[in-house]
């Protein structure tokens, strides 16, 4: 019960302290969940997440899912989830009541035009942790450039570039690759 519990805590840390949403977060899942606890590894964390954004909901709520399985089975799953879903429902209940009296006051809109610049920073941030990790050899810049070109010059899904980079990962393995090393 008492791991139960810190899951629950550790996640509802990174739920209550994280602005920006799934991308922002990944920073403090890596320091809690691989560095303190060791509840997974970098690479597991990294293919949770990429997993995590392909999947239907929240990128927060999914990646909790994962680790919180892999660290205590289903009772872990929910009590990731619980804990990363708790502080935005009690903030966004006690914003929501008071919004529309303070939405319109010049300070408001300038705080929140300040949070939306640190929240691409946190954003950055992550996309570059990400990307080190990410691109390892010439295979995967080549295919982080093909798809990144997609991406901004296509309208393409999201949903299929996950499925053809997945794809093209698998063929270089079995065509290219034996027992890691080149053919």
């Amino acid at each position: 019960m008492k791991e139960l519990f810190e899951l629950f805590l550790a996640f509802a840390r990174i739920g209550g302290l994280t602005f920006g949403g799934g991308y922002a977060m990944l920073p403090m899942l890596q320091r809690e969940a691989v560095e303190k606890k060791g509840w997974v590894t970098e690479e597991e964390l990294m293919d949770y997440y990429a997993v995590g954004q392909c999947i239907p909901g929240v990128i927060a709520v999914n990646t909790a899912v994962f680790i919180g399985t892999k660290a205590k089975g289903l009772a872990g799953a929910i009590a990731a989830s619980l804990g990363v879903i708790s502080p935005s429902i009690v903030i966004i209940v006690a914003i929501a009541a008071f919004i529309q009296s303070f939405s319109e006051l010049p300070i408001v809109q300038n705080a929140f035009a300040g949070i939306r610049v640190g929240v691409c920073v946190l954003i950055l941030s992550a996309v570059l942790k990400l990307f080190k990790k990410a691109i390892i050899d010439k295979f995967t810049f080549g295919l982080f450039a093909v798809v990144f070109a997609l991406s901004v010059f296509t309208d393409i899904s999201p949903i299929l570039f996950v499925i053809m980079a997945a794809l093209a990962g698998i063929t270089v393995h079995v065509f290219f690759i034996k027992g890691g090393k080149a053919k």
